[in-house]
């Protein structure tokens, strides 16, 4: 691969439209400075400073595509009908992402996770303590028909889909097929980004698992070249894929294309570009697929795909927590390496 030549084409990543279809959530950060011990118990009081509101899960794949095209990203998801719904959507708003097919459920909790931190003159800041809401059961029947009904409405408007399970419930076997199908009737790139029941998302354009993810689901370590080439086939025997991406930390990447034989496939790996300033590889993964998903629907080769992926993730993990990048980011990283 040409690194001008992918430069050349960085600028199409603006055109396609993408959907995001799965578990959506906020990351709230409130933080404060130590201000003494408690009477009535023994904990810190914290003099209230800041809060945050970070996109996180599937809304940070969504904040992803929405930075690198400029807002041409769409959500579909469920949210609770109480005061974090509103944050997220506004959030979500924010970020220049259409909330227009998001579903609002009177019995589920809107996914909100708060990291409460505390920090004093004499120390850096840290987390004190995390408090998670959310509902994890499966969508209700009438809920799951909603969301089912609003996937055959949006998914004709863009040209690709992404999604995105954090194992909260919203994507059910149903919601799955009705995206694949749906996704595949109109000819549409569709990429999923999953941690495990890998079996469930046969008919997807692609997948985007990391190293030990992928080696749970294929029963074995993929620790060496053999290793990895029999992971490639197993996955098209499996699921029948055309693309399987796998992220291998500071390994960096690998991407199987699968081709008209049965169980054939090209393997084409790539280092890791940033290896010395990870800080955080929280929401890596979002910015992985949102990269790659916006590469293939911009008409790149899924080797380019991959490269713009590995881009994307090693300018996040340089900073805290779930962030994003942006068209120009990625051109002046792209310059920056020497080679692919």
């Amino acid at each position: 691969m040409e690194k001008c030549e992918i430069l050349k084409k960085l600028d199409k990543l603006k055109e396609p439209k993408i959907l995001i279809i799965g578990d959506f959530a906020i990351d709230e950060m409130v933080f404060g400075q130590t201000e003494r011990i408690s009477r009535e118990a023994p904990v810190l009081i914290l003099q209230h400073s800041e809060t945050k509101i970070i996109l996180g899960t599937a809304s940070n794949a969504a904040h992803n595509i929405s930075s690198i095209n400029c807002g041409k990203a769409g959500a579909i998801g469920v949210l609770g009908d109480d005061y974090y719904g509103g944050v997220l959507i506004k959030a979500l708003n924010d970020a220049k992402i259409n909330t227009d097919f998001m579903i609002v459920d009177k019995n589920r909790k809107t996914t909100t996770k708060t990291r409460i931190s505390g920090s004093c003159s004499q120390s850096i800041t840290q987390q004190i303590v995390r408090i998670d809401r959310q509902t994890k059961m499966p969508l209700s029947p009438d809920i799951e028909a909603k969301v089912i009904e609003n996937i055959k409405k949006a998914v004709p408007l863009y040209d690709g889909v992404i999604l995105s399970d954090y194992h909260l419930g919203c994507l059910t076997q149903n919601v799955i097929k009705a995206a694949i199908d749906t996704a595949n009737e109109y000819g549409k790139v569709i990429v999923a980004d999953i941690q495990k029941d890998m079996e469930r998302y046969k008919g997807v354009t692609a997948i985007t698992p990391n190293q030990p993810d992928s080696e749970k689901f294929l029963g074995y370590f993929v620790n060496d070249e053999a290793a990895l080439k029999k992971a490639g086939e197993d996955f098209y025997k499996k699921l029948g894929l055309k693309y399987t991406l796998i992220t291998r930390g500071e390994k960096g990447m690998v991407l199987f294309e699968n081709h008209s034989e049965a169980s054939k496939c090209v393997m084409t790996k790539i280092p890791a570009f940033n290896k010395k300033e990870v800080f955080d590889v929280t929401g890596a993964g979002d910015t992985v697929v949102a990269a790659f998903t916006l590469a293939l629907c911009a008409g790149m080769t899924a080797a380019e795909a991959m490269v713009v992926g590995n881009l994307a993730a090693s300018i996040v993990i340089r900073q805290f927590g779930c962030h994003t990048t942006n068209l120009e980011e990625l051109k002046s990283e792209l310059n920056n390496i020497k080679e692919i």
